[in-house]
């Protein structure tokens, strides 16, 4: 197991494979770990798919009931605080450039990576991304309050309820429109290659996933649906693997 360490915070991660850095984050929200690129929750195993042509790096998002991340809670700025632990750990393994693949809240975080550190990314995969539905403006927040901040103040006994819950509106009820984390306009301006991979439940609103992809000029959507039947999965992996392999750097 491997730590990175930066003052209070420290972060679980493990790595695979080899070549060009892929950041994965995992699906689950508040609760993303590593096991949820391998267990039952995702539609693929992205570390199995991509270990064999990418240095694929994972790590279990700070303060996850099941992971072995921990930091304080940063009331203030939510989403910046997980992306300071994302371009951190980073720094700490000597990567400059990468590309990136999250599953449900990645989506989020890769948008504020890509607001923050634009010219480190080289390209992106947003699988399942979680956004806004204006007609279920606090599903985040009410998950969250149910399965994520009691587990957490009980394992973390400095940690509050009440802050817990400051934590959760700031990051989910505060601005609780489009991906939570940019704004339509910044959509637009975004040169990333980008690869959208819509689902179409309550915390993965489709409409959200195409107005991204349709706003952004280099984006590019996959088929829909793409989970079902499951003969599909295969294909729209192999969607993702020709998208990163004409991003890659070097190769033509």
């Amino acid at each position: 197991m491997s730590y990175y360490e930066k003052g209070a915070v420290r972060i679980h991660f493990e790595e695979a494979g080899s070549g060009f850095p892929l950041l994965l984050i995992a699906g689950g929200g508040l609760n993303s770990t590593i096991a949820g690129l391998t267990g039952s929750y995702p539609p693929f195993n992205a570390i199995e798919e991509f270990k064999g042509e990418y240095r694929c790096v994972a790590a279990d998002l700070r303060n996850a009931n099941a992971g072995q991340s921990s930091g304080p809670l940063e009331i203030d700025r939510p989403w910046d605080s997980h992306t300071d632990d994302h371009l951190g750990l980073m720094d700490h393994l000597g990567i400059g450039k990468f590309m990136v693949l999250g599953f449900c809240i990645g989506g989020p975080l890769i948008w504020n990576l890509l607001k923050r550190a634009p010219d480190r990314i080289v390209a992106a995969v947003l699988v399942q991304p979680s956004g806004s539905r204006p007609e279920m403006r606090d599903l985040f927040y009410d998950n969250n309050m149910k399965g994520w901040m009691p587990e957490l103040v009980r394992r973390r006994p400095e940690i509050s309820a009440a802050q817990a819950e400051q934590f959760l509106t700031r990051m989910y009820r505060t601005d609780p429109d489009f991906v939570f984390t940019v704004t339509r306009d910044f959509v637009r301006q975004c040169k990333t290659p980008l690869l959208v991979l819509p689902d179409d439940i309550p915390a993965h609103p489709y409409a959200v996933a195409m107005e991204t992809a349709m706003l952004a000029p280099n984006a590019e959507v996959s088929m829909f649906p793409w989970k079902e039947p499951k003969e599909r999965i295969p294909l729209a992996v192999r969607q993702i693997r020709s998208f990163l392999r004409a991003h890659r750097p070097g190769v033509a």
